[in-house]
């Protein structure tokens, strides 16, 4: 297994494939495997490039809270490593609000960006019942209180977290082991309780070619998902019908396909 140095952690990073660089962005509680056969469909073509943040996957997890802040400073520094002038950004769900804040904050480092599930802040989880049940339920019974942020308004709890397949895959590559689930999940849900907050005008400062996707059974509302579309000069949008939060695991195929068709052609 391959681990960089970034930022004064060792974290675990892939790469795959000829051409022109990609790089995955997964979300949280996620490790690389849950874009599997999205980077499997995009390595004949491209390059693909991904890394594991702190907590995730089989990077060890770090002393104090997350904050997307940190998620981007670990990505440009991933992508200086690497002697990455500009790439292909792909994201998902905590992803791809890393995705859009480079996009904004460095963009001549992103050729095009695809943002799948992708929330501006807090408000924007559904406080629909049958979304609630659809994502991140944490996999432990009797989930602490969380403060009520808006996320999920009146309940004291949060909308949305990732299938049970991700702790699966936790207990299996973390080195802090299968008992530190909870601490990172805690971690994560202080965090989408809190962030991100970016502001819809700021949308205007990408200039890439931009693809937003989300399913249209998403813990992020489908108005959420349109505003942020909407905001950035150009982007296409992509509503996935009977796909939830989990879309990238659910329909595998349909998603690289509308990818591959986003992304320019690789020369022959």
């Amino acid at each position: 297994m391959t681990y960089l140095r970034i930022n004064g952690v060792d974290l675990y990073a892939e790469v795959a494939g000829d051409g022109v660089p990609v790089l995955l962005l997964h979300g949280g509680f996620c490790s690389l495997e849950a874009m599997r056969e999205l980077s499997d469909s995009l390595v004949p073509d491209y390059r693909v490039h991904a890394f594991e943040r702190p907590g995730h996957g089989r990077s060890a997890d770090i002393d104090g809270e997350y904050s997307y802040a940190r998620g981007l400073a670990d990505t440009i520094a991933y992508l200086d490593s690497q002697n990455l002038e500009a790439v292909h950004v792909i994201g998902y769900s905590d992803g791809a609000i890393l995705g859009l804040l480079l996009a904004m904050e460095q963009a001549d480092r992103v050729r095009s960006l695809t943002a799948v599930s992708a929330n501006l802040d807090p408000s924007a989880f559904s406080a629909a019942e049958e979304h609630k049940q659809l994502v991140l339920i944490p996999a432990r019974p009797d989930p602490a209180p969380v403060p009520d942020t808006g996320a999920d308004a009146g309940t004291g709890t949060l909308p949305a977290a990732k299938p049970d397949v991700e702790r699966l895959h936790y207990e299996r590559l973390s080195p802090d082991g299968p008992g530190h689930a909870d601490v990172v999940l805690d971690k994560l849900f202080r965090l989408w309780t809190t962030e991100p907050n970016i502001d819809p005008a700021d949308l205007a400062r990408i200039t890439a070619p931009a693809l937003i996707m989300a399913g249209d059974r998403d813990s992020i509302r489908p108005d959420h998902t349109l505003l942020i579309a909407a905001s950035i000069p150009g982007a296409r949008l992509c509503i996935v019908p009977g796909a939830s939060h989990g879309l990238l695991a659910e329909h595998p195929e349909l998603i690289s396909t509308v990818i591959r068709g986003f992304l320019p052609r690789p020369a022959s």
